[in-house]
Protein backbone atom coordinates (compact mmCIF):
# COMPACT_ATOMS: atom_id res chain seq x y z
CA UNK A 1 0.00 0.00 0.00
CA UNK A 2 1.42 3.37 -1.03
CA UNK A 3 -0.80 5.81 0.87
CA UNK A 4 -3.03 5.86 3.94
CA UNK A 5 -5.33 8.89 4.22
CA UNK A 6 -6.22 9.61 7.85
CA UNK A 7 -9.26 11.73 8.72
CA UNK A 8 -10.37 12.66 12.24
CA UNK A 9 -14.08 13.47 12.33
CA UNK A 10 -16.02 15.34 14.98
CA UNK A 11 -19.61 16.44 14.28
CA UNK A 12 -19.05 17.39 10.62
CA UNK A 13 -20.83 14.65 8.69
CA UNK A 14 -21.81 16.88 5.76
CA UNK A 15 -18.26 18.14 5.29
CA UNK A 16 -16.80 14.66 5.80
CA UNK A 17 -19.03 13.27 3.05
CA UNK A 18 -17.82 15.96 0.61
CA UNK A 19 -14.24 15.21 1.60
CA UNK A 20 -14.66 11.48 0.96
CA UNK A 21 -16.33 12.12 -2.39
CA UNK A 22 -13.39 14.30 -3.44
CA UNK A 23 -10.95 11.56 -2.47
CA UNK A 24 -13.00 9.00 -4.36
CA UNK A 25 -12.98 11.21 -7.44
CA UNK A 26 -9.35 12.35 -7.50
CA UNK A 27 -7.48 9.26 -6.29
CA UNK A 28 -9.07 6.76 -8.66
CA UNK A 29 -6.46 4.21 -9.71
CA UNK A 30 -4.06 5.05 -6.89
CA UNK A 31 -2.86 2.48 -4.33
CA UNK A 32 -4.40 3.92 -1.18
CA UNK A 33 -6.71 3.40 1.78
CA UNK A 34 -8.86 5.81 3.77
CA UNK A 35 -9.21 5.57 7.53
CA UNK A 36 -11.80 7.75 9.27
CA UNK A 37 -11.70 7.90 13.03
CA UNK A 38 -14.70 9.50 14.70
CA UNK A 39 -13.73 11.29 17.90
CA UNK A 40 -16.91 10.47 19.86
CA UNK A 41 -19.15 12.86 17.93
CA UNK A 42 -22.35 13.87 19.67
CA UNK A 43 -23.96 13.75 16.21
CA UNK A 44 -24.21 10.06 15.25
CA UNK A 45 -25.08 10.79 11.62
CA UNK A 46 -21.50 9.99 10.55
CA UNK A 47 -22.55 6.34 10.81
CA UNK A 48 -24.80 6.87 7.78
CA UNK A 49 -21.64 7.20 5.68
CA UNK A 50 -20.46 3.66 6.41
CA UNK A 51 -22.69 1.91 3.81
CA UNK A 52 -22.14 4.76 1.33
CA UNK A 53 -18.35 4.34 1.46
CA UNK A 54 -17.75 0.61 1.97
CA UNK A 55 -14.06 0.84 1.08
CA UNK A 56 -13.38 3.30 3.90
CA UNK A 57 -12.24 1.92 7.25
CA UNK A 58 -14.30 3.64 9.95
CA UNK A 59 -13.16 3.64 13.58
CA UNK A 60 -15.30 4.85 16.49
CA UNK A 61 -13.59 6.32 19.55
CA UNK A 62 -15.31 5.89 22.88
CA UNK A 63 -14.36 9.42 23.95
CA UNK A 64 -12.89 12.56 22.46
CA UNK A 65 -9.23 12.46 23.41
CA UNK A 66 -8.15 15.15 20.97
CA UNK A 67 -6.77 15.44 17.46
CA UNK A 68 -3.25 14.13 18.14
CA UNK A 69 -4.31 10.99 19.98
CA UNK A 70 -6.97 10.17 17.38
CA UNK A 71 -4.49 10.51 14.49
CA UNK A 72 -1.87 8.39 16.24
CA UNK A 73 -4.47 5.74 17.00
CA UNK A 74 -5.64 5.59 13.38
CA UNK A 75 -2.10 5.58 11.98
CA UNK A 76 -1.25 2.49 14.03
CA UNK A 77 -3.79 0.62 11.88
CA UNK A 78 -2.51 2.09 8.60
CA UNK A 79 -0.64 0.00 6.05
CA UNK A 80 0.58 2.74 3.69
CA UNK A 81 4.18 3.74 3.08
CA UNK A 82 2.98 7.33 3.43
CA UNK A 83 0.28 8.75 5.66
CA UNK A 84 -1.72 11.85 4.81
CA UNK A 85 -3.32 13.74 7.69
CA UNK A 86 -6.41 15.30 6.13
CA UNK A 87 -9.09 17.47 7.73
CA UNK A 88 -12.72 16.42 7.17
CA UNK A 89 -13.57 20.01 6.20
CA UNK A 90 -11.33 19.88 3.12
CA UNK A 91 -11.80 18.76 -0.49
CA UNK A 92 -9.18 17.61 -2.98
CA UNK A 93 -9.29 19.55 -6.24
CA UNK A 94 -7.21 17.63 -8.74
CA UNK A 95 -5.50 14.42 -9.83
CA UNK A 96 -2.24 15.38 -8.13
CA UNK A 97 -1.75 12.66 -5.55
CA UNK A 98 0.67 10.67 -7.72
CA UNK A 99 2.68 13.84 -8.41
CA UNK A 100 2.94 14.51 -4.69
CA UNK A 101 4.07 10.98 -3.92
CA UNK A 102 6.57 10.99 -6.78
CA UNK A 103 7.97 14.29 -5.50
CA UNK A 104 8.25 12.87 -1.97
CA UNK A 105 9.96 9.74 -3.31
CA UNK A 106 12.52 11.91 -5.11
CA UNK A 107 13.65 13.59 -1.88
CA UNK A 108 15.90 11.38 0.30
CA UNK A 109 15.53 13.89 3.15
CA UNK A 110 11.74 14.18 2.81
CA UNK A 111 10.01 15.09 6.05
CA UNK A 112 6.54 16.49 5.49
CA UNK A 113 4.59 18.25 2.76
CA UNK A 114 1.60 20.52 2.46
CA UNK A 115 -0.21 22.11 -0.48
CA UNK A 116 -1.88 25.40 -1.39
CA UNK A 117 -5.15 25.91 0.47
CA UNK A 118 -7.96 28.37 -0.15
CA UNK A 119 -11.34 29.00 1.44
CA UNK A 120 -14.78 28.72 -0.15
CA UNK A 121 -14.48 32.29 -1.51
CA UNK A 122 -11.19 31.47 -3.22
CA UNK A 123 -9.02 33.37 -0.76
CA UNK A 124 -5.55 31.91 -0.26
CA UNK A 125 -4.96 30.62 3.27
CA UNK A 126 -1.53 31.82 4.42
CA UNK A 127 -1.14 29.04 6.99
CA UNK A 128 -0.38 26.80 4.01
CA UNK A 129 3.29 27.81 4.40
CA UNK A 130 4.79 29.04 7.67
CA UNK A 131 7.93 29.54 9.71
CA UNK A 132 8.65 28.01 13.10
CA UNK A 133 7.38 30.50 15.73
CA UNK A 134 10.07 32.70 17.23
CA UNK A 135 10.11 35.96 19.18
CA UNK A 136 9.91 38.14 16.07
CA UNK A 137 7.47 36.39 13.77
CA UNK A 138 5.21 35.56 16.72
CA UNK A 139 4.95 39.27 17.50
CA UNK A 140 3.92 39.83 13.87
CA UNK A 141 1.35 37.03 14.14
CA UNK A 142 -0.09 38.09 17.51
CA UNK A 143 -0.14 41.83 16.84
CA UNK A 144 -0.80 42.22 13.13
CA UNK A 145 -0.22 45.98 12.94
CA UNK A 146 3.48 45.17 13.21
CA UNK A 147 5.22 44.27 9.93
CA UNK A 148 8.89 43.48 9.86
CA UNK A 149 11.11 43.76 6.82
CA UNK A 150 12.62 40.28 7.10
CA UNK A 151 11.13 38.22 4.27
CA UNK A 152 10.87 35.10 6.40
CA UNK A 153 7.76 36.19 8.25
CA UNK A 154 5.51 33.79 10.14
CA UNK A 155 3.44 33.36 6.98
CA UNK A 156 6.08 32.88 4.29
CA UNK A 157 5.06 35.79 2.08
CA UNK A 158 8.42 35.52 0.29
CA UNK A 159 7.24 32.24 -1.32
CA UNK A 160 4.73 32.50 -4.17
CA UNK A 161 1.39 30.74 -3.71
CA UNK A 162 2.00 28.43 -6.68
CA UNK A 163 5.66 27.73 -5.91
CA UNK A 164 7.26 24.48 -4.83
CA UNK A 165 9.73 25.24 -2.05
CA UNK A 166 11.18 24.24 1.27
CA UNK A 167 9.37 25.63 4.30
CA UNK A 168 9.53 25.08 8.02
CA UNK A 169 5.87 24.39 8.75
CA UNK A 170 2.83 23.22 6.80
CA UNK A 171 -0.67 22.74 8.12
CA UNK A 172 -2.15 19.62 9.67
CA UNK A 173 -5.22 20.09 7.46
CA UNK A 174 -3.15 18.38 4.72
CA UNK A 175 0.16 16.93 5.88
CA UNK A 176 1.93 14.15 4.02
CA UNK A 177 4.68 12.19 5.82
CA UNK A 178 6.32 8.78 5.55
CA UNK A 179 4.79 6.40 8.06
CA UNK A 180 8.10 4.98 9.29
CA UNK A 181 9.53 8.45 9.87
CA UNK A 182 6.32 9.50 11.61
CA UNK A 183 6.78 6.56 13.96
CA UNK A 184 10.49 7.18 14.53
CA UNK A 185 9.92 10.77 15.68
CA UNK A 186 7.03 9.76 17.92
CA UNK A 187 4.08 10.93 15.82
CA UNK A 188 1.95 13.85 16.95
CA UNK A 189 2.70 14.96 20.50
CA UNK A 190 -0.32 13.89 22.52
CA UNK A 191 0.15 16.75 25.00
CA UNK A 192 -1.77 18.83 22.43
CA UNK A 193 -5.54 18.34 22.45
CA UNK A 194 -6.09 20.42 19.32
CA UNK A 195 -4.03 23.07 17.49
CA UNK A 196 -0.26 23.39 17.51
CA UNK A 197 0.48 19.71 16.99
CA UNK A 198 1.19 20.26 13.29
CA UNK A 199 3.75 22.97 14.09
CA UNK A 200 5.36 20.67 16.64
CA UNK A 201 5.49 17.74 14.20
CA UNK A 202 7.05 19.86 11.44
CA UNK A 203 9.61 21.31 13.85
CA UNK A 204 10.45 17.83 15.13
CA UNK A 205 11.03 16.68 11.54
CA UNK A 206 13.42 19.61 11.00
CA UNK A 207 15.27 18.91 14.25
CA UNK A 208 15.77 15.31 13.10
CA UNK A 209 17.42 16.37 9.84
CA UNK A 210 14.44 16.14 7.49
CA UNK A 211 13.09 18.84 5.17
CA UNK A 212 9.52 20.03 4.80
CA UNK A 213 8.04 21.17 1.51
CA UNK A 214 5.25 23.38 0.27
CA UNK A 215 3.79 22.17 -3.03
CA UNK A 216 1.83 25.12 -4.36
CA UNK A 217 1.12 23.45 -7.70
CA UNK A 218 -1.67 21.47 -6.01
CA UNK A 219 -4.69 23.07 -4.34
CA UNK A 220 -7.12 22.16 -1.59
CA UNK A 221 -10.45 23.68 -0.63
CA UNK A 222 -10.57 24.20 3.12
CA UNK A 223 -13.94 25.18 4.57
CA UNK A 224 -12.07 27.06 7.25
CA UNK A 225 -14.08 27.92 10.31
CA UNK A 226 -17.18 25.91 9.41
CA UNK A 227 -16.15 23.06 11.69
CA UNK A 228 -14.89 25.27 14.51
CA UNK A 229 -16.95 27.15 17.10
CA UNK A 230 -14.96 30.26 18.09
CA UNK A 231 -15.80 30.38 21.79
CA UNK A 232 -13.82 30.45 25.04
CA UNK A 233 -13.11 26.72 24.77
CA UNK A 234 -11.58 27.30 21.34
CA UNK A 235 -9.48 30.20 22.63
CA UNK A 236 -8.26 28.24 25.64
CA UNK A 237 -7.26 25.30 23.46
CA UNK A 238 -5.59 27.44 20.80
CA UNK A 239 -3.52 29.59 23.15
CA UNK A 240 -2.96 26.62 25.43
CA UNK A 241 -1.41 24.77 22.48
CA UNK A 242 0.94 27.69 21.78
CA UNK A 243 1.95 27.66 25.44
CA UNK A 244 2.77 23.95 25.24
CA UNK A 245 5.01 24.65 22.24
CA UNK A 246 7.02 27.44 23.85
CA UNK A 247 7.26 25.52 27.14
CA UNK A 248 8.69 22.57 25.23
CA UNK A 249 11.19 24.41 23.02
CA UNK A 250 11.98 27.77 24.60
CA UNK A 251 11.67 27.61 28.41
CA UNK A 252 15.14 26.14 28.97
CA UNK A 253 17.06 26.91 25.77
CA UNK A 254 15.87 30.47 25.03
CA UNK A 255 14.67 32.08 28.28
CA UNK A 256 14.46 35.62 26.86
CA UNK A 257 12.30 34.53 23.93
CA UNK A 258 10.28 32.35 26.28
CA UNK A 259 9.44 35.26 28.59
CA UNK A 260 8.52 37.46 25.63
CA UNK A 261 6.35 34.83 23.96
CA UNK A 262 4.63 33.87 27.21
CA UNK A 263 3.70 37.49 27.91
CA UNK A 264 2.54 38.03 24.32
CA UNK A 265 0.36 34.92 24.33
CA UNK A 266 -1.20 35.87 27.65
CA UNK A 267 -2.00 39.38 26.44
CA UNK A 268 -3.43 38.25 23.11
CA UNK A 269 -5.51 35.54 24.80
CA UNK A 270 -6.97 38.15 27.11
CA UNK A 271 -7.75 40.51 24.21
CA UNK A 272 -9.52 37.76 22.27
CA UNK A 273 -11.64 36.79 25.27
CA UNK A 274 -12.72 40.42 25.70
CA UNK A 275 -13.78 40.49 22.03
CA UNK A 276 -16.15 37.57 22.65
CA UNK A 277 -18.12 39.54 25.24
Amino acid sequence: MKLSIIIVNYNVTRLLRSCLLSIQKYTEGEDYEVIVIDNASTDASWGDLIPEFPAVHFIASERNEGFAIANNKAIRTATGEYVLLLNPDTELEGYYMKDLLDFADSKPDFGGMGIRMHDAEGNFLPESKRSVPDMFNSFEKLFTNFKRSNSKSYYRSDIEENAVAEVDVVTGAFLLVKKDIYGKIGGLDEAYFMYGEDIDLCYTLLKNGFKNYYYGAASLLHHKGESTIKDEVYLDRFYGAMQIFIDKYYRESKPLQYSFLKAGLKLRHKIEKIKLK
